[in-house]
């Protein structure tokens, strides 16, 4: 920590976005997306290029961040909705919030939840909560007769901006950081915002930001499913859209990307009031996402029994106060695991390292927003999925710099050539020619998931998987 930090621990303002892809903020460069703030926030601190969700459901991934530690070990599966038992992170467990409450921070929480669904943020470690309920129940009173249509496919939202759930919880953000300013503690507020998760509903004026026809292709879009696991063209007819074309998805993903813009201008509004009430230099500004989404790519939608890079791989920016070490600017292209790492880090920049617990299995990003080059840094992450909603179909993924592996229990595996094959369209996990690679893989696969304390691979059946190659429809 720098002496400029050390006479009073700074703020730390964590934002997230749900659902949000990395290839769709404007600073990434590979889609006409504008986020004119993200862009500057990127500009002024450290973006990773190769940030991973190490679950893309909402609930597991949020545990996760809140725990540091990866959802299977203490039972987080899947979201808790639906006919399934419900698995949420105990409110008596370790979370790093609470380990700042109690080294003095004044905390607030605000936007999504999905960690529990008993006990809200003031059971681990948050002073206060401005829920999804609360907004929901400000628009039921001012708005109480708009209604909408077109189910998770979307449409303009009817409300003003102002009313719209992001610039909601901005102005609410605003008032909490005022609030803290005369606290006279450091503090920590979290602001997880629900949006670009669909329905993608955009206000005006950033309803009409993008036309259709100006909309280009992903690049998993040419999608034949040939050598896929079943699952894949299930999921097409699962949501009825198994014979849109661009043209019926051009419209969806234009409102996807006019909330991300939305999103983006809720969040300048937040950054804006940090800087007015002259908290900026004083702040560590952490923004990420849970995880992306599909929006047309391989022809599907949401998430769900898939570890394409369209859900998997998303954005994190880490501002540090004044600059602070962080290289300004800086892209970084190690891997990362935004949720996992997240918590060692924020501890470590808060010089807090007593709060660890020792068993967080991130790695904190210290040495990487000072601009070094670890040699021992990790060269692979694994995200994992664990069924629900569409049945209980399983997967492990592993990605290193060229390659990416994905062990589908009950289909055929996936290998993909990230380099020649960025959109993920051929499947080489059949080919001979792949066969020393896909071994060695699945070894390195099974190796990360024993040490990671992962149950799935605890036994014979499934180590078979993955040691001998006894996996059918594959090498």
């Amino acid at each position: 920590m720098p002496d400029s930090m050390k006479e009073r621990r700074p703020n730390v303002l964590l934002i997230t976005a749900d659902q949000l892809r990395e290839d769709c903020v404007g600073y990434s460069g590979k889609y006409p997306v504008r986020t004119p703030h993200l862009d500057r926030l990127s500009e002024q601190g450290v973006s990773f290029s190769h940030a991973y969700s190490v679950l893309p459901v909402c609930s597991p991934a949020r545990q996760s961040l809140l725990r540091g530690r990866r959802p299977e070990t203490f039972g987080a599966l899947w979201n808790y909705s639906g006919a399934l038992p419900v698995m949420a992170l105990p409110p008596e467990s370790y979370t790093w919030p609470r380990a700042l409450a109690e080294s003095g921070y004044a905390t607030a929480y605000l936007g999504k939840w999905g960690v529990n669904p008993v006990h809200g943020p003031t059971a681990y470690g948050y002073e206060s909560y401005v829920s999804e309920a609360e907004y929901q129940g400000f628009v039921s009173q001012k708005h109480p007769d708009v209604r909408y249509e077109n189910g998770f496919f979307g449409e303009e939202c009817l409300l003003p901006l102002e009313d719209a759930e992001t610039h909601w919880f901005a102005a609410r953000a605003g008032e909490t950081l005022e609030r803290l300013q005369g606290d006279g503690r450091p503090w920590h507020m979290a602001l997880h915002f629900s949006e670009p998760h669909l329905p993608c509903r955009p206000s005006a004026p950033f309803a009409g930001m993008y036309e259709a026809a100006d909309i280009p292709e992903w690049a998993g879009f040419r999608e034949t499913f040939a050598g896929k696991p079943y699952m894949q063209r299930q999921q097409l007819q699962s949501w009825g859209v198994a014979g849109y074309g661009w043209q019926e998805w051009a419209p969806l993903v234009a409102r996807y990307y006019a909330v991300i813009s939305q999103l983006d201008d809720a969040i300048g509004r937040v950054l804006g009031t940090l800087e007015r009430l002259g908290m900026a230099d004083d702040t560590i500004v952490i923004f990420t996402a849970d995880h992306g989404d599909m929006c047309g790519s391989h022809g599907m939608m949401d998430k769900h029994y898939i570890m394409y890079d369209d859900v998997v791989r998303v954005p994190l920016i880490v501002r540090m106060p004044g600059g602070g070490e962080a290289e300004r600017g800086w892209r970084c292209e190690r891997f990362v695991y935004n949720f996992l790492d997240l918590p060692p880090t924020i501890l470590e920049l808060l010089d807090l390292q007593q709060r660890d617990p020792g068993d967080l299995q991130g790695r904190s990003l210290g040495p990487l927003l000072a601009g070094e080059e670890p040699l021992d840094w990790r060269d692979a992450v694994v995200s994992t999925y664990n069924g629900q909603q569409f049945g209980l179909y399983t997967s492990r993924m592993i990605r290193i710099a060229n390659w990416k592996y994905i062990w589908n229990l009950t289909d055929v595996d996936e290998l993909y050539d990230m380099t020649g094959d960025p959109g993920e369209l051929k499947n080489l996990s059949g080919q001979a020619d792949q066969a020393e690679l896909l071994a060695a893989l699945r070894r390195r696969l099974y190796e990360q998931l024993t040490l990671d304390g992962d149950a799935i691979v605890a036994n014979e059946w499934t180590r078979r998987q993955l040691l001998q190659g006894a996996k059918l429809g594959g090498t």
